[in-house]
């Protein structure tokens, strides 16, 4: 991406990406220390929503409380599905950009109505159905985004959940390393991506994602979908040499995130020299595959994957000439409450 050509300002996707690194910056991480307290007494938090709003946010914040051992279970799933749960010593967090989202007013609604109290939500406007059956709610402050595909919004939910568990474990540090994360964001966000990638990856037949089970690379997947308009899969962990390699064929591409050191061998004579496709890493080092290199993050380095790949879905989609803001059927709003 580059901000200074209007090839590619003049979608509002790429304005609403750009203005991420911002957001970071500005991003206030102790707006819900009340909301912490009453979470870290419950001991329990399903972290719930729809798409984009619970794919990276949530699977992020697990992956973040895994690795640190924090003293809070925390499971995700699908409003729907949770709906069949027994909830009743869980804390619940529902996030919604457009706060009416079916799935989760139809879960809060019944939560409510059997007495629950932890029950939080966060959505992109004040004043929405989902924060009025929440025991309390908090608003994003990205503002509204200008294309279908939520970008911008995903990774202030994920900061939110982020900051969220950090005052629940006592551990502050995220405040401390925003301005850093700002820098590397942009930076991954306008790296130049080599043509010629990008023409490998938009004429590609199927699109592969694998990475690590964080939300990374199953958002892109579902961001090559809307943005691209190509067919893509999300293959956890070395799922992509188990087997589906049987399907692949020498015009599929695989980008894989963060590759594990000890399993690239592997992915090289299965995939590149076993199928013939075409292996792209986006990584913090280099690889033995042609590598979108990003700066290291540590910690916070999967919000710099994301960046690195939207950078990457961007270049794609111009590519293929594609309107970034308006797939011809994906909506905003998934599936809207009525009732």
């Amino acid at each position: 991406m580059n901000p200074a050509n209007p090839r590619h300002t003049q979608f509002g996707l790429v304005r609403d990406m750009l203005a991420t690194a911002d957001i970071i910056a500005k991003f206030n991480p102790d707006q819900a220390i009340d909301t912490a307290a009453s979470i870290a007494k419950a001991g329990r938090l399903l972290l719930t929503g729809e798409g984009s709003s619970r794919i990276f946010p949530a699977k992020n914040a697990i992956r973040f409380a895994r690795r640190h051992n924090l003293p809070i279970t925390l499971h995700t799933e699908g409003a729907r599905q949770a709906q069949e749960y027994k909830l009743d010593d869980w804390a619940v967090f529902g996030l919604s950009n457009s706060g009416k989202t079916s799935e989760i007013i139809k879960l809060f609604k019944d939560l409510a109505a059997a007495g629950h109290k932890n029950l939080f939500s966060l959505t992109a406007h004040p004043n929405s159905l989902l924060e009025s059956v929440a025991t309390k709610g908090y608003v994003l402050g990205c503002g509204a985004e200008a294309a279908v595909a939520a970008t911008k919004s995903v990774v202030e939910q994920a900061l939110f959940y982020h900051a969220l568990l950090e005052h629940v474990a006592g551990k502050l540090t995220l405040k401390s390393r925003l301005a850093e994360l700002s820098a590397m964001v942009r930076a991954a966000m306008t790296v130049q991506i080599d043509p010629a990638l990008a023409a490998k990856i938009a004429n590609a037949g199927t699109i592969y994602f694998a990475g690590r089970n964080d939300g990374v690379a199953e958002e892109l997947t579902l961001k090559t979908n809307e943005i691209t308009r190509k067919k893509s899969d999300f293959l956890e962990g070395t799922y992509a040499v188990h087997g589906v390699e049987e399907v692949m064929d020498k015009n599929d591409v695989v980008i894989w995130i963060d590759p594990f050191t000890d399993s690239e061998g592997k992915f090289q004579d299965v995939l590149a020299k076993g199928v013939g496709l075409t292996v792209i890493a986006i990584a913090d080092r280099p690889t033995p595959f042609p590598t979108i290199q990003v700066p290291a993050a540590g910690e916070l380095s999967p919000y710099v994957f994301m960046a690195a790949g939207w950078n990457v879905l961007v270049e794609t989609g111009i590519a293929l000439g594609v309107n970034l803001d308006k797939p011809a059927r994906a909506r905003k709003v998934g599936n809207e409450f009525v009732g």
